[in-house]
């Protein structure tokens, strides 16, 4: 389970990066700018995690839009509970879902979503997408920018 916290524990130390995402830690910290509709993005073009059956390495690019409500997203927790996926055993749906709810439940925020894009897998990329609802009125939400899958051609 995503531990959290009301302020940044992890900086300015040494800290490794956790087994497992049942052992990250994602830190929160107030967001000055509560009262603006604003879009924060996160890019992590070398997500890995392992194949649940055969236990060999997948590959993502991940992109993590959210308009912030109270709160931020702390970016060393964040790049730590992300590398903690590196060990574990799940799905590329399942991943992919479960870093947006961990993100929307630790965060609150009026709007979230994730787009991961999977390097293929027996031949076949997977995308994934979740959101967390409708983005607030008048948001700007641009394109995640990664192109679908073409292979060498």
């Amino acid at each position: 389970m995503v531990k959290s916290s009301d302020g940044p524990s992890l900086l300015g130390q040494h800290v490794p990066l956790p087994a497992s995402p049942e052992e990250a830690e994602l830190d929160r910290v107030p967001n000055p700018r509560a009262d603006a509709d604003y879009l924060a993005r996160f890019t992590a073009p070398e997500f890995t995690s392992l194949c649940p059956v055969t236990g060999q390495p997948d590959f993502a690019h991940l992109v993590i839009d959210y308009a912030p409500k109270k709160w931020l997203v702390e970016s060393k927790s964040l790049k730590l509970y992300l590398g903690s996926f590196r060990n574990h055993g799940a799905f590329h749906e399942d991943c992919t879902v479960r870093i947006g709810m961990d993100l929307a439940n630790l965060l609150q925020p009026k709007f979230l979503r994730i787009g991961g894009y999977w390097y293929p897998r027996g031949g076949m990329p997977i995308d994934v997408f979740w959101q967390t609802g409708k983005p607030p009125k008048g948001l700007w939400l641009p394109d995640q920018g990664v192109p679908p899958y073409r292979g060498r051609g």
